[in-house]
């Protein structure tokens, strides 16, 4: 098997999260011989805005009002973390991003620039108010009322047309999946459609 692509997209709250762990979990199984990079630029931002300079102090006011990363911050944590740790023959997940137009091109010269070929984009489609409950029982941290219905707010505006950045772009293998089933189902649906 080849080093695959994947990108795991959707409104906050649909279990892209969860799908891609199960997926990376899949890949370590059937090609145990390759790592599997994980990128998942939301635990990274988290991570980030513990840290007391100014950048990550304006970082997590963002967050803390339930606001969308700043793009050139979710580049810089991508970047950071290919440029010093992905290898050539891994498989590569990217979990939650990107979320933005612009964060979608950037992503797509990732891609030029590491000479991967037909990246799967993986949109997990799920209501608004399956997301709601979905967020309401995991209890992180940032999962109260306000932040997310502010979350919710953004995926019109932002994310959708991030998503449509790929649907409409031959160059990646576009893949639906209804997330509005059992963890299980959902996992399946991903592996049938995408043959492993």
């Amino acid at each position: 098997m080849l080093p695959q692509n994947f990108i795991f997209i959707g409104r906050s709250g649909c279990g892209k999260g969860t799908q891609a762990k199960l997926l990376k979990e899949h890949l370590s199984k059937i090609d145990p011989q390759r790592q599997v990079f994980y990128l998942q630029t939301g635990a990274e931002f988290r991570k980030f805005i513990q840290g007391g300079n100014y950048t990550q102090k304006l970082s997590r006011k963002i967050l803390d009002r339930g606001g969308l990363t700043p793009e050139f911050l979710a580049v810089y944590m991508w970047s950071r973390a290919l440029a010093e740790n992905f290898k050539e023959d891994e498989h590569l997940i990217v979990d939650g991003s990107p979320r933005k137009f612009h964060e979608a091109g950037v992503l797509d010269s990732i891609f030029d620039f590491y000479k991967r070929e037909k990246p799967y984009l993986v949109s997990i489609v799920a209501s608004e108010g399956w997301a709601i409950e979905r967020l309401r029982g995991r209890g992180r941290f940032d999962d109260n009322s306000d932040d997310i219905k502010a979350r919710l707010s953004w995926y019109e505006t932002d994310v959708l047309p991030a998503i449509n950045f790929y649907r409409n772009n031959p160059r990646y293998v576009f893949l639906e999946i209804n997330g509005e089933q059992t963890i299980e189902k959902v996992h399946r649906d991903i592996l049938e459609k995408l043959s492993f």
